[in-house]
């Protein structure tokens, strides 16, 4: 990589351990690369080699048959008791969770009608219900409402189809969606904050960044701490905000830590040294 590359957002990083702060206080990620590997190869390589050497030490000449690889069971439409969530309950229970009511009320991570869908998990038993194998099977589907930064959790019962139970919290920030990631990539290339981004991109691929769909992304939660990040982020953990780790497909991780992107807001800032 030219030495312009660190003029830009930061450097371009394959492999290596980038600190990032999910609140303020710096927590280590290694991102994925040559961890675990040294000079004479990678350890399952040389575990390889062991055993092609005891083989030949012992004199065993033995013929191993070729792997089987038995397809997955079909999936049923429905699960019993604490099997998993199958597909179809959880696009069922997705479309009975989302009524017309919080459709009209709400609003998505991209500013569209309705609440940015997060996820939709199986429903934890009742504290009477722990342990019965008749107890009621019920799901949690979770939407985060953007236009009151509200976290919305409803509780679908999976055998009468009925919303049983509705709750609503402020100031909580569960993981993000690849819909959040992929929008607060795009609101990053737009920001002029996102120049150093657009031009490590380009210096390591020779094209334009213009879409996040050029990029692999992880991201975490940001929330803000006293003394810790510019006045434009003090919001952070009441508004939905995100550190962005990209990487180049088929290429580098970028080093994009110093930046947070508020969702809510739809803004990007960049954090105080």
């Amino acid at each position: 990589m030219r030495k312009t590359v660190h003029r830009h957002l930061g450097k371009l990083v394959a492999g290596t351990a980038i600190a990032v702060a999910g609140t303020a206080v710096m927590v280590g990620i290694t991102l994925p690369g040559t961890a675990g590997a040294d000079e004479t190869g990678t350890r399952a390589g040389q575990a390889g080699q062991a055993g092609q050497s005891v083989r030949q030490e012992s004199g065993a000449d033995r013929v191993v048959a070729p792997g089987v690889v038995e397809e997955a069971p079909a999936e049923g439409e429905k699960g019993a008791g604490r099997d998993p969530l199958t597909d179809d309950e959880m696009e069922r229970v997705a479309k009975i969770a989302l009524n017309r009511q919080l459709l009209q009320s709400s609003e998505g991570v991209d500013g569209e009608r309705g609440p940015q869908r997060l996820g939709v998990d199986l429903a934890e038993p009742e504290a009477d219900e722990v342990g019965d194998p008749d107890a009621p099977r019920r799901a949690d589907v979770t939407f985060y409402d953007y236009r009151d930064d509200t976290l919305v959790t409803r509780t679908v019962d999976l055998d009468t189809g009925k919303v049983v139970r509705t709750g609503t919290q402020h100031g909580v920030q569960p993981p993000l969606s690849g819909d959040e990631k992929a929008e607060a990539a795009r609101l990053l290339i737009a920001d002029p904050l996102g120049a150093g981004l657009k031009a490590d991109y380009r210096d390591a691929t020779g094209k334009e960044l213009t879409s996040p769909d050029q990029l692999q992304l992880s991201g975490a939660v940001y929330r803000a701490a006293p003394g810790a990040q510019p006045a434009v982020l003090d919001r952070c953990g009441e508004h939905r905000c995100v550190r962005l780790f990209p990487k180049i497909k088929n290429g580098p991780w970028v080093d994009a830590r110093s930046i947070v992107i508020d969702l809510s807001a739809r803004k990007a800032a960049r954090l105080d040294r």
